[in-house]
């Protein structure tokens, strides 16, 4: 696993109403005060890669559909500088992803249904001075393939 990086699997609690998921806790070892939180839905097919963040934590939960998320340290002073995790998220694998600040990630949806993601963040969006890089999908040196391989 990437240094930093934290995956917690979520309990789903049910009866007859219905059920509930704590997503993020404040005794959660990897909390950090969350200062935005942000909901996207993103159509099947469509791969949203890659970004990172210089100084931002980003907390992710996948509550809909599923993703192929991946993540890709680009950290000098890092022990796993190169280094490629891949998670399967959603609703058919509830947890939160800790993504610390220069490790780029991104996603692709999986199946024939929309994802939805929480994303919460140690810092609030700024249009004027955005702490985010972008980086292709397809960039050589992160050397992804986001094929499906059949088997």
């Amino acid at each position: 696993m990437i240094k930093d990086v934290q995956l917690k699997k979520l309990n789903t609690n049910l009866d007859d109403r219905g059920f509930l998921v704590e997503v993020l806790k404040q005794s959660d070892p990897f909390f950090a005060a969350i200062k935005q939180t942000t909901y996207t839905e993103t159509y099947p097919g469509v791969i949203k890669a890659f970004h990172w963040h210089k100084k931002q934590w980003d907390f992710w939960f996948v509550n809909q559909g599923m993703a192929q998320v991946v993540l890709y340290d680009l950290r000098d002073d890092s022990s796993t500088q190169g280094e490629t995790n891949v998670f399967y998220l959603g609703e058919k694998n509830l947890a939160i992803l800790a993504i610390p600040p220069g490790v780029a990630h991104g996603y692709r949806v999986l199946g024939q249904s929309r994802v939805g993601l929480f994303y919460h963040t140690t810092e609030a969006y700024n249009p004027e001075s955005p702490d985010e890089q972008r980086i292709a999908f397809n960039d050589p040196k992160i050397g992804f393939d986001w094929t499906t391989e059949n088997k």
